[in-house]
């Protein structure tokens, strides 16, 4: 048991790290600060589950209740996330704005298509290894989304390099405002598992 603690608490101060880098970069497209928010919600839920199973650690039990509102705390930070990210899209849209990229964020970018995987992987065996702790396995899942965010964002770049075509960047954004309020959903109703590979 210790051991798993310790490789959790690893992967918690990998996860916040990585995190607060991206939170604290300073972005001008807007995917890249729809990543960045997410990437500062992903460590609110990180912390959120560290507190937790500290809580569960302290009592030999979980509180259900209290864990349920942390999963609802995490859904409305998801729901904010992707209200921001539509206003600021439609906003860009209209405003025929031109997204600028960070080279920062997106090296921040391909590192986290690099450590997320690995990371999610890890939690879900931490979770698995606990008897399936659903806790755990839907801060798996939510790094698993962090790597889908990647992805989504680098194509929007992308794109736009190639083609100059400004609206691929909000586009990227509204995909990342998709999967947040599906996340958003899913801790709300208590069902943010990680689904099997």
């Amino acid at each position: 048991m210790r051991y798993v603690l310790s490789n959790l608490g690893q992967g918690l101060r990998r996860n916040s790290s990585m995190h607060l880098a991206v939170v604290l970069t300073l972005f001008v497209s807007l995917s890249l600060v729809g990543f960045g928010v997410d990437s500062g919600i992903e460590s609110m839920a990180a912390i959120l589950v560290a507190l937790r199973l500290s809580a569960r650690l302290r009592r030999g039990e979980a509180d259900e209740a209290k864990e349920r509102r942390a999963l609802r705390a995490v859904a409305i930070t998801f729901f904010v996330l992707a209200a921001f990210v539509v206003v600021e899209g439609v906003r860009s849209l209209l405003g025929d704005e031109e997204p600028d990229s960070s080279t920062v964020g997106l090296v921040l970018l391909v590192l986290s298509l690099i450590v997320m995987p690995v990371l999610a992987r890890e939690k879900r065996r931490v979770g698995t290894s606990l008897g399936g702790d659903q806790l755990i396995l839907a801060d798996a899942a939510e790094t698993k989304v962090c790597v889908l965010l990647s992805v989504s964002t680098l194509l929007g770049l992308g794109l736009y390099a190639i083609t100059g075509l400004a609206w691929l960047d909000p586009v990227a954004g509204f995909v990342i405002a998709a999967f947040a309020v599906k996340e958003g959903v899913e801790a709300w109703e208590g069902e943010l598992v990680c689904d099997d590979d």
